[in-house]
């Protein structure tokens, strides 16, 4: 008998639930296995469509969001475009403050959704295409100020605790699930945190000995103890040289640095050889979960992330011509 689920009422019922995949063609002669989780396919197509819509309920149920109060948040573009898809059902406007440096497939997408779109210019010496500590300083300023104009209800997704909650409750006991119940170590990136902690507290409640290790671009490890030397790195939405507000170290078992290069090329080896198209934290989550499945003994599992879908990448060099 085919079983599908029933219809729901509107887009954001059907966000979570995502798939994983077993990454079997890029672990092949490898001891240990990769089980990529992908985020991408969530209605706005990326993992921060459940924090934005966790935070937007929970703001709902105390009080903090009102009937007319307008959405302001600062976002690298993911964030911004979960509240997008959600405000449009909820009847709320959006707007999105985002340096230049990010792509322009996600302000395109942010406009589609009917969400306003505040660009800020990004610092002297920053980099098209690539979002500095100094960027991010500068996006904070704006949002502050737009908020208070507006009597605003803003998301803060670095210091909501929503962000954590919607994958302690969600994306992590999904992932233990499709695991079976087995996992050796957790890899993801860090931006807010919100992923990681929120996973790992999942994880770790159901088998304190899985190892949960923060994923960082190389020069930009604040959570290894170690000064900023490169903020203007290609991992868009994490690595600005700074600790997250709701970080727990109590839940990190290590840190994995990962350079741009290495990224690419894995982000690349996932459309070439798993048929999936990823960006480029991605790209990192999955070098760093290669790292541990090579280093593991046999049938060792390690689960990451899929952030976001590759097609918010399509106007930079991640899918060039370069064959490596």
């Amino acid at each position: 008998m085919l079983r599908v689920p029933p219809a729901s009422s509107s887009i954001v019922d059907a966000a979570g639930h995502t798939p994983a995949i077993w990454l079997d063609r890029l672990t092949t002669g490898l001891p240990g296995r990769v089980l990529l989780k992908l985020e991408s396919m969530n209605p706005g197509g990326s993992i921060k469509d459940r924090a934005a819509l966790q935070c937007l309920r929970d703001a709902e149920q105390d009080g903090r969001l009102r009937p007319g109060m307008p959405v302001v948040e600062l976002t690298s573009g993911n964030m911004g475009i979960g509240l997008a898809v959600a405000c449009a059902v909820m009847g709320y406007r959006m707007i999105a403050v985002m340096s230049e440096g990010n792509s322009p497939e996600r302000r395109q997408l942010l406009a589609a959704y009917g969400a306003e779109i505040e660009l800020v210019a990004q610092a002297p010496g920053s980099r098209p295409g690539q979002v500095s500590g100094e960027d991010l300083a500068l996006v904070e300023l704006r949002t502050s100020a737009l908020v208070a104009e507006l009597d605003a209800w803003r998301p803060d997704q670095f210091n909501n605790p929503s962000n954590p909650r919607a994958h302690e409750l969600g994306t992590g006991p999904e992932l233990w699930e499709q695991a079976g119940g087995r996992l050796g170590a957790f890899v993801a990136i860090v931006g807010t945190g919100g992923t990681f902690v929120g996973v790992a507290r999942a994880l770790k409640a159901r088998d304190s000995a899985i190892r949960c290790l923060a994923v960082e671009p190389a020069g930009a490890q604040p959570l290894a103890g170690l000064s900023a030397t490169n903020t203007s790195h290609k991992l868009q939405g994490a690595g600005y040289a700074l600790v997250p507000p709701q970080w727990d170290p109590a839940l990190c078992d290590g840190t994995i640095p990962i350079g741009d290069d290495e990224a690419v090329r894995v982000a690349r080896d996932l459309g070439r050889r798993e048929g999936i198209l990823t960006g480029f934290s991605t790209g990192a989550n999955v070098a760093a979960a290669l790292e541990l499945a090579a280093a593991g003994p046999a049938g060792f599992t390690v689960a990451t992330i899929a952030c976001d879908t590759g097609t918010r990448y399509l106007s930079t060099d991640l899918f060039g011509d370069d064959p490596s």
